[in-house]
């Protein structure tokens, strides 16, 4: 739908909030949202004084946001290719677009494979740079660099995980150059977001964990006056890192601090969005299969696994992660159940995470490869690489 409400669509977003976190604090479907923005509908008298304490605005400005705006002479591809053309007179609508089409991008990350969508963030990243390098200083100049961090990271993100998670010095190029930009915006929630993305190229792909947990860290403590989702994932993964060195009470008084920062965090927060109810299990499971504590991973991650929906990426990992809990508890059934749950979501994405994790799986497996069933798991993966 074409957005028509754009006063309302700049004051939801310069407090930080996307239609689903807004949505979520107003307790109403993140598509009725969309269609106050278009100006399909308006909210009904009940939610205005709850929407309007959420936007930090009085019922007047609240309706001047309301107000649907005429029709524009243009389309937004026509407003965004005339920015191109004159990069000095972008305006804060094309920015918007440019945004907007960048939040698209990312929310297609977790359902298809980072490939296919290297083409179009590399073209929204240069397209975005030129026009920031362009721009007059002010509100769009700076709307315009924070748009280019974050499209940087988008990139350093999608490039790692098309490579399977080989290619370290590209991610790691990508978000040098975002935490330049955010440093330079003295923007602490992306600065603190970029550090924990490079916090995974050290533990997840380079295992280099001292370095991760240090990242790790420095992300916790960048953020923890200015977001408590951020701060919280940041102790989430720290507490990896201690579970990866095997110090299971560094890793448990992380998890303890990771869980009250993000039993804190809420709509009004800048980065609500990166965090969703299951990662709390997800990565707790992963931390106690780490350190060895098999039964409370396996219970912790058959409960998450259950009620991810749509996150396809991020449930091949924790079916992967299950599946190496199961076989280490000699729980065949369970351990090809979820090794099998997790190939039929990589089908589809090809996500690094998940596949290094069935690839370990199947290595582990090996002691029973004289049963067919597990002689099928193999050749499925197999399949699944042939198919590349």
């Amino acid at each position: 739908m074409a957005v028509k409400r754009h006063g309302l669509v700049r004051r939801r977003r310069a407090l930080g909030f996307t239609q689903e976190s807004l949505a979520e604090a107003l307790g109403v479907e993140r598509s009725t949202v969309r269609r106050w923005e278009s100006g399909g509908t308006s909210p009904l008298p009940f939610l205005r004084p709850r929407l309007a304490r959420l936007l930090h605005v009085g019922a007047e400005v609240l309706e001047d946001l309301l107000t649907v705006a005429p029709a524009a002479p243009s389309s937004r591809s026509e407003r965004l290719g005339h920015a191109l053309r004159h990069p000095s007179g972008v305006d804060l609508i094309a920015a918007a677009e440019m945004r907007t089409a960048m939040e698209n991008l990312t929310r297609r990350y977790d359902t298809v494979p980072s490939a296919t969508l290297l083409a179009d963030a590399g073209q929204q990243l240069n397209q975005i740079a030129f026009l920031a390098d362009a721009a007059p200083s002010g509100r769009v100049q700076r709307e315009l660099r924070s748009l280019q961090a974050d499209a940087s990271t988008l990139m350093g993100q999608l490039i790692w995980d098309a490579s399977q998670r080989h290619d370290h010095e590209s991610a790691r190029t990508y978000y040098a150059q975002s935490l330049e930009v955010a440093r330079h915006l003295r923007d602490r929630a992306t600065e603190g977001h970029v550090l924990l993305r490079t916090c995974y190229v050290a533990l997840y792909g380079a295992n280099d964990h001292r370095q991760g947990l240090e990242l790790a860290l420095q992300a916790a403590r960048t953020t923890r006056r200015t977001s408590h989702a951020l701060t919280g994932l940041a102790l989430l993964h720290a507490a990896e890192a201690h579970a990866f060195l095997g110090e299971h009470r560094a890793c448990e008084r992380a998890l303890l601090g990771a869980e009250r920062r993000l039993g804190q965090s809420d709509g009004t927060d800048a980065a609500h969005e990166l965090f969703t109810p299951t990662h709390f299990g997800r990565l707790a499971g992963s931390c106690y299969l780490s350190l060895g504590d098999y039964g409370k991973a396996q219970r912790l991650l058959e409960d998450v696994a259950s009620r991810m929906q749509g996150r396809r990426k991020s449930r091949a990992i924790v079916l992967g992660n299950l599946a190496l809990t199961a076989i280490r508890l000699g729980d065949l059934e369970t351990a090809l159940g979820a090794f099998h749950d997790a190939v039929d979501e990589l089908r589809g994405t090809r996500g690094g995470g998940g596949i290094t994790l069935v690839f370990r799986a199947a290595r582990e497996l090996r002691p029973w490869r004289g049963r067919s069933s597990v002689q099928e798991a193999h050749d499925r993966l197999l399949q699944l690489m042939g198919a590349a």
